[in-house]
């Protein structure tokens, strides 16, 4: 651990940021799992069978019922065309709450990844200008050295520098990481509220009888 302390403090100024931002990566990167593979995790096919077997009942309490027990995305975008239904919208009605609730949805899930990417780059970056600083103030300094100490504080200013690339890449290269895992994770989420936001549509469209709503829903189309 003092060995670690005492690379920071050789590192120069450029080792402030770069912890900032990997302060700032460690924090989005715990708070997005915990988001997308907990919070917002359900198991689709579960899902859409629960929904399915009420559906089937004309039971429209127990299919809003099936969505308040989970919190995630798809359960919110599925209600919203389900209270539609109740509310007997029509066939268009029905697929402009399911759009709506997706648009509203989605930007949720993809919240803060970006980041990621953007510090990991930075942190790169900004241990490069500190290298280059550092490098810069050792030369400066070993010119006005005499003969017998240019090496050794010409290897000693390398040494400090080459700590601030060192840890910027330490930095960097976990958040590129939990970049690209969340970013994935994220987009197999919109595709399962894509999926299973049409496989609802056309069930509900092909079982509207069921609910007494079919009459009504074709004559507000027909107006």
């Amino acid at each position: 651990m003092s060995g670690l302390l005492l690379a920071y403090q050789e590192g120069g100024w450029g080792m402030h940021p770069i912890l900032m931002l990997g302060v700032a990566s460690i924090y989005i990167t715990a708070e997005r799992i915990n988001q997308l593979y907990f919070k917002m995790n359900i198991n689709k096919e579960h899902f859409f069978k629960s929904l399915t077997t009420y559906l089937l009942k004309g039971d429209l309490e127990g299919m809003l019922l099936v969505c308040d027990q989970n919190q995630a995305p798809m359960s919110k975008v599925v209600k919203g065309c389900l209270i539609k239904l109740i509310n007997r919208g029509t066939d268009a009605e029905i697929q402009a709450a399911l759009d709506e609730g997706a648009l509203i949805e989605t930007p949720k899930i993809e919240k803060k990844i970006g980041f990621l990417a953007v510090f990991g780059n930075v942190a790169t970056l900004v241990g490069l200008l500190g290298t280059i600083s550092g490098l810069i103030m050792s030369f400066a300094a070993v010119a006005n050295a005499d003969a017998a100490t240019k090496a050794a504080k010409l290897t000693s200013g390398i040494s400090e520098a080459m700590h601030c690339t060192a840890f910027g890449l330490i930095v960097a290269v976990p958040a590129v990481l939990a970049f690209a895992f969340l970013h994935s994770r994220a987009q197999t989420l919109v595709e399962d509220i894509n999926e299973i936001s049409i496989r609802t549509l056309n069930f509900i469209l092909a079982n509207r009888e069921r609910f007494g709503v079919g009459e009504q829903a074709q004559a507000g189309e027909a107006a």
